[in-house]
């Protein structure tokens, strides 16, 4: 999630995003590790997948407050070979980039606190090193998760700043990433791990959980009020009918209408660590 508290109804261009612009590196955790890579997970030491492994493992890490540095190390040091299913495969990219993402925010929540308070800074930073590329927080999202969209425009723009990992390995934009991803401000969802074997269905629940806690339904009016992010990133939903459409499919609205639109405050207020449980 971007600080858009400023940005709501037109862009300014700045984009430019650089990892390297005042660049904080929390790639490693504080803590010594006495363990191996495996927590228990399911790991196969030659798999194809061990990148997407290490991304969920990595989360899970972070929640639990374990020592994370040999992960990171496995992320930074990933070559083109290991990192090719986050290229070529739609579900473990989308598994891998909302664990990597989630797990740093957490991360440089923990390590520079202090960046949340100048949010363009939080979110410039150098959060996480995949394949030898220091990626900021606005990287992934914008640059890779949104295939490469502007933060601004209202998710009709382009990305100007360059992310350092080609243009194969972004995402086609999914609009339930806005209600996954999570940087650590009172108005994010709750953070989930994502297995690439399920990764559609446990982005539904997130997102159906998100709209029930956050939408609101006005019958007589046939208004909706909704998350902010859908405003601040309209474009991703196919716009305002696409909003409505997913509030339909969510249930959020009776089936058939078509309400009115409007949009709910964002909460910046730090919350950091808010992880949810998702019922199998």
């Amino acid at each position: 999630m971007s600080d858009q508290s400023d940005q709501e109804s037109t862009g300014d261009g700045r984009e430019g995003r650089d990892a390297g612009t005042d660049a904080v590196d929390v790639s490693g955790h504080v803590g010594r590790e006495t363990t191996g890579p495996d927590d228990g997970m399911r790991m196969d030491e030659g798999s194809q997948n061990r990148m997407v492994d290490v991304a969920q493992q990595l989360l899970e890490r972070v929640r639990y407050g374990d020592p994370t540095a040999s992960l990171c190390r496995e992320l930074a040091d990933a070559d083109e070979e290991l990192l090719a299913p986050v290229r070529n495969e739609r579900t473990k990219a989308l598994a891998f980039w909302l664990n990597v993402y989630n797990a740093s925010a957490q991360l440089l929540l923990d390590r520079r606190p202090d960046l949340f308070e100048t949010r363009w800074r939080f979110f410039r930073a150098r959060a996480v090193t995949v394949g030898g590329v220091g990626l900021s927080l606005d990287d992934i999202e914008h640059g890779i998760l949104r295939d490469s969209h502007s933060k601004y425009g209202l998710g009709y723009l382009p990305r100007l700043g360059r992310v350092g990992l080609d243009a194969s390995y972004r995402v086609e934009r999914d609009p339930r990433i806005h209600f996954a991803l999570n940087c650590g401000a009172a108005s994010c969802p709750a953070v989930l791990a994502y297995d690439w074997r399920r990764v559609d269905e446990i982005l539904d629940d997130a997102t159906r959980s998100y709209l029930d806690r956050t939408v609101e339904y006005d019958a007589e009016r046939d208004r909706a009020t909704v998350p902010r992010v859908c405003l601040w990133f309209v474009g991703d939903f196919g716009g305002v009918s696409g909003i409505r459409s997913l509030l339909r499919e969510f249930e959020r609205v009776p089936p058939g209408s078509s309400p009115s639109i409007r949009f709910a405050a964002y909460d910046w207020s730090k919350r950091p660590r808010y992880f949810g449980e998702r019922s199998d």
